[in-house]
């Protein structure tokens, strides 16, 4: 399963993350790492982005950025 597939309010492992070059390095340094508890607080209207809550704050991506970090729920 992988991270913009979880739905509102459920929370999930990170068990990996995909990706290439500067986007997978840009994942990591946002915080998006192995065995890190996520949580999806809402996503916009349209579907996109979604905001989640990680590490004790906010953050926001896009539904193609989750696609790259495969989640196992808690």
């Amino acid at each position: 399963m992988t991270l913009d597939q979880l739905p509102i309010g459920k929370q999930a492992k990170i068990l990996a993350v995909n990706g290439q070059g500067a986007l997978r390095r840009h994942l990591l340094d946002m915080g998006l790492t192995p065995k890190i508890t996520v949580m999806v607080r809402k996503v916009a209207p349209m579907g996109d982005p979604m905001e989640l809550h990680l590490r004790g704050y906010e953050l926001t991506i896009r539904k193609e950025d989750a696609r790259n970090i495969v989640i196992e729920e808690v």
